[in-house]
């Protein structure tokens, strides 16, 4: 019971204890929020000028011609509402229309890119296409000069051979005493059969 008795016989604290404690925080609060790139705008916004019906009403003498004042003031209220309105429609459709124009723009950048990517393929096609051909026309030249060749050469050796064949039986024929036709051959071999010389 007694430290209640002394916590709440404590006197309130003073208004100047109140300030010196509460001025810090609010200083290091505003310290420490405002940054650097809060302070430098590259780009601050605009405001617009104050409307003219603030601070314009001027207390009336009498209820009529306060009454005629506020329809003034209302009819002048809806006019700068109802111009508001035609400037934000104009600027919405100024907003729209550019934003289409940049669509349309990005649009036509990417149907040039695939126009460009798709010429691109087809005349790499088309180099391919005529480096294969160069290529086939060089592989049956070649194939052709190869058969060439082997005929020629199979020519050469089977006109080499028939002459080797003529000049063995030219030999033949002059190595041979008398030469006997095939034909008499068989009639020859009985005569030497049967005639046997004695020795």
């Amino acid at each position: 019971m007694a430290t209640l008795i002394r916590l709440t016989s404590r006197p309130p604290p003073s208004s100047q204890t109140l300030k010196s404690l509460l001025i810090p925080t609010v200083r290091s609060k505003t310290t420490s929020t405002s940054t650097p790139s809060h302070r430098h705008h590259t780009n601050p916004h605009e405001f617009s000028s104050p409307s003219e019906f603030l601070g314009s009403w001027k207390s009336p003498t009498s209820p009529k011609e306060a009454e005629t004042k506020l329809a003034h003031l209302r009819r002048d209220y809806a006019k700068q509402v109802k111009q508001l309105r035609h400037q934000y429609f104009y600027e919405m459709e100024l907003h729209r229309a550019e934003k289409q124009r940049k669509d349309e723009a990005k649009r036509e950048a990417v149907r040039k890119a695939k126009e460009e990517r798709k010429a691109a393929k087809a005349a790499a096609a088309q180099t391919r296409a005529a480096e294969r051909k160069v290529l086939e026309d060089e592989f049956r030249q070649t194939l052709v000069k190869e058969r060439a060749e082997k005929l020629e050469y199979w020519r050469a050796t089977e006109e080499m051979r028939v002459q080797i064949k003529s000049e063995k039986n030219k030999l033949l024929r002059q190595q041979s005493s008398m030469w006997i036709d095939e034909k008499d051959l068989e009639k020859r071999l009985v005569e030497v059969i049967l005639d046997t010389t004695p020795l």
